[in-house]
């Protein structure tokens, strides 16, 4: 893939979905509509809450949560005061839930986060959290079909486990709700390099630049660990 796009600099490697301001590629796109019309014949309608996001997109997530001006969570979901923690920790903290700029799978357009919005109470807002998704929450009707079916049509999911971490607030969530596209995600995961991201980030307005390129090693080992997931 041209790096631009590996990165979410570009998006010229995309096609769009039925539901509007959703892309991924087309082969990727094919098969999530496939899953879709198998997963409605079992009685689920199976929607994008997220699919591509640009690397300017993720910059903005992750300047908000650095800066205070989006919420950040600790690893129980609950609100953290990013100004009361160090550059470091902030990191860290931002890493459990959000990708670092140009490591997000979602650049690639192979990934998905989905839901039933049917199985959503009514004045209930989506949270993507993994107890939505887990026994008694509202979507783990949804959790046990994606599990005993989404292999058929080429998805997994890259966040299947919490993985261990470097420092404080270590670790990557949890994402039940989080599909890969494995026959073009797979090529995308090897193509990413850490000169790569460095040098993109080297160049970009990213809050904490400084503590993010000297701890960008660890961070690209927590990239890797699950872009190998089966």
């Amino acid at each position: 893939m041209n790096p631009l796009c590996l990165l979410g600099l570009n998006d010229s490697h995309l096609v769009a979905l039925n539901e509007p301001g959703h892309r991924l590629q087309a082969e990727a796109r094919d098969a999530f509509m496939a899953m879709q019309a198998s997963a409605a014949e079992a009685g689920f309608q199976l929607m994008p809450a997220s699919s591509f996001r640009s690397f300017d997109r993720q910059l903005a997530i992750w300047n908000g949560k650095f800066e205070g001006s989006r919420p950040l969570l600790d690893a129980n979901s609950q609100t953290l005061d990013a100004q009361a923690l160090s550059e470091p920790e902030r990191i860290n903290a931002i890493l459990h839930w959000s990708a670092l700029p140009g490591t997000s799978r979602h650049h690639w357009g192979t990934d998905v986060d989905v839901y039933d919005p049917s199985l959503l109470p009514e004045g209930t807002k989506l949270k993507l959290e993994p107890w939505e998704y887990e026994d008694g929450g509202y979507f783990y009707p949804l959790s046990l079909w994606l599990t005993a079916n989404m292999e058929r049509f080429g998805f997994f999911l890259p966040f299947a486990q919490q993985s261990s971490g470097v420092a404080i607030h270590s670790g990557v969530a949890i994402e039940p709700w989080h599909l890969s596209y494995r026959p073009l995600s797979a090529d995308c995961a090897s193509q990413l390099t850490l000169p790569l991201i460095a040098d993109t980030l080297k160049m970009q307005q990213i809050a904490g630049k400084t503590h993010i390129l000297k701890q960008l090693d660890n961070i690209f080992v927590r990239f890797i660990s699950h872009s190998n997931e089966d």
